[in-house]
């Protein structure tokens, strides 16, 4: 295990059909360690993710995305690592663009992938009514393409982050109140192979996301704008 480079870190649900190709994309690229955190698949996910040389963290409940993610940082925290990458394991994100994410490591704690040419147009309602709402100078809100840095690999991997229902905006916002510094860089993304956007897959779903993230933004910005988090 070489801790002196990157740990990708890939959160997946039923992935069977796409994971095997994703480790595999990187693997023609990078030979980095893999971390897939398997959030209670109830398919194949983890017998195919053994075939690979990728390591596998089992949930034994579904933590949702980002609960995902977040057990993903705190492992790498745990064995040294200083720096993670986290992606989707749908086969979005092309392993080629990761070393776009580092060209900005220099500017920035956290570098995200930005795509905005994909997406429907209620995606793109609602980006536009978050960075109003939020002025998140972020134009990809929903892009899970990161690279972390240090800073802010512990203040994520912090007790008072475990609670964001939504990874895209609340972890932007608790990024941001902490004084961690955001940068985006432009890549280039694919079609999912299989499933669909939860949030995005109809206007119900756009609305209800709409009204839920809107009230944890206000709670959030609210609750982080009276302490900020102590001895991160």
């Amino acid at each position: 295990m070489d801790n002196s480079n990157p740990l990708i870190i890939i959160p997946a649900h039923n992935e069977e059909k796409s994971i095997v190709d994703v480790i595999l994309d990187i693997r023609q690229f990078l030979h980095w360690d893999i971390v897939v955190v398997d959030d209670a698949s109830t398919d194949n996910t983890i017998a195919h993710v053994k075939q690979t040389d990728a390591k596998i963290l089992p949930l034994g409940i579904n933590l949702g995305a980002w609960g995902a993610l977040q057990t993903g940082m705190r492992y790498a925290l745990k064995k040294g690592y200083h720096q993670v990458v986290t992606m989707d394991a749908d086969g979005q994100h092309l392993a080629c663009e990761i070393l776009k994410l580092f060209s900005k490591k220099d500017k920035a704690d956290v570098i995200i992938g930005n795509y905005t040419q994909r997406g429907s147009f209620a995606r793109h309602i609602a980006w536009y009514f978050f960075r109003f709402m939020t002025q998140l100078k972020v134009e990809d809100l929903t892009s899970g393409f990161r690279l972390y840095q240090y800073p802010a690999l512990r203040l994520l991997a912090l007790k008072e982050a475990t609670l964001l229902e939504y990874q895209d905006l609340g972890v932007l916002l608790l990024l941001r109140q902490q004084g961690v510094s955001i940068k985006e860089v432009d890549v280039v993304m694919k079609i999912r192979k299989d499933g669909h956007s939860r949030v995005y897959s109809s206007w119900f779903a756009v609305c209800y996301y709409l009204l839920h993230t809107t009230i944890l933004c206000i709670s959030k910005q609210h609750s982080l704008s009276k302490n900020k988090i102590k001895e991160i």
